[in-house]
Formats: structure tokens, sequence, C-alpha cells
């Protein structure tokens, strides 16, 4: 049986819902994560930031949009110490200036998924995928990398049969 690993990007703090802040303690793509992991056997990795962004909104997509726009590589708190055994990866992320996150584009180019299957999911508030499966594609030429997922960030409770869907779409339900 094929191993899969659930890797996220994901914030907590303040966040934007539909057009207002509010804090929250456990981020959207997180809570997205979790839901795949009660419906599948697969490992968890949270991408985390060694210098997180601001705990606050405004601060932290200003901060995100320099390091878009420098085109940033920040350091990772830690990395998995391999992904070899791993078929395919669940790669979970916020759709940050029109893409993912710069810290998952740090996660991607610290590996070679040669021969995997790359599953993207994404957390938005209205703007979907953005460039994000174009840029996994960049990133991973050896990989196969599906369709993914856009998920409205403050409907992620209420996401479960989107969820479900697309995992019995890439066979892993």
């Amino acid at each position: 049986m094929s191993k899969t690993l659930i890797a996220f990007f994901s914030r907590a703090d303040e966040n934007y819902f539909g057009g207002s802040m509010r804090y929250i303690e456990v981020g959207n793509t997180e809570i997205v994560a979790g839901k795949i992991r009660n419906h599948i056997d697969a490992d968890m990795f949270k991408i985390e930031m060694k210098n997180p962004y601001s705990k606050e909104y405004n601060p932290c997509i200003e901060e995100a949009k320099k390091d878009k726009q420098s085109n940033a590589r920040p350091e990772l708190f830690s990395l998995p110490d391999s992904i070899e055994e791993y078929e395919t990866i669940i790669l979970g992320y916020p759709n940050y200036w029109g893409t993912m996150p710069m810290a998952v584009f740090t996660f991607l180019e610290s590996f070679s998924f040669d021969g995997k299957t790359i599953l993207p999911l994404c957390t938005n508030e209205g703007s979907g995928m953005g460039s994000s499966e174009g840029d996994i594609k960049k990133l991973c030429p050896g990989a196969s990398i599906r369709k993914g997922l856009s998920l409205s960030g403050s409907r992620v409770n209420s996401s479960d049969s989107q969820i479900e869907n697309w995992l019995k779409e890439n066979g892993l339900m």
C-alpha cells in the first residue's frame, strides 16, 4: 500500500473571513488537513516558518507580499528527514498573493518529487488556486500534479463533502 503525506502551511491568528477580520486558534488549512487525516491513513507535516509572519492580518499580508516580490525562500522551522517513503503528497496552503506562501516554495525546493503524485489543496476567500498549480509543476517537474481542490477558508467547517469527493476522485478513499 502506498504511503501518503499531508504537508501543509496554515496560519492562525487574525484572518480574513468574507469581508471581516477575526482571530482563530487553528488555521483554515490545518482544519482541512485534519479532516483529510480523519478519512485516510496519512502522515502529517506542518510547514512552519522559523520567523513567522505577524499575528495581525494586514501586516502579515504585507510581509507575504514582500517575500513574493523578492522571490524569498523563508527558512523553515524544520523539514521531514525524507519524503522517499511517500508516493502521494497532499500539499495544503492558503492563497497568498495569487499563489502559495513562499514557505511552501522553500518546502518544495528541499526535496525531489520525481515519480510522486502531488494533490494541491488551497484555502482562500474567493481567489481560487491562483497560479499555484502551475508553480508546483515548475518546481516539481518530475511529479504528477493532479487537479487541486479550492476551498473557501470561511467555510472549511462545512466542506466535508467536497473533501470526500476530491479524495475519492484521486483514489484515496
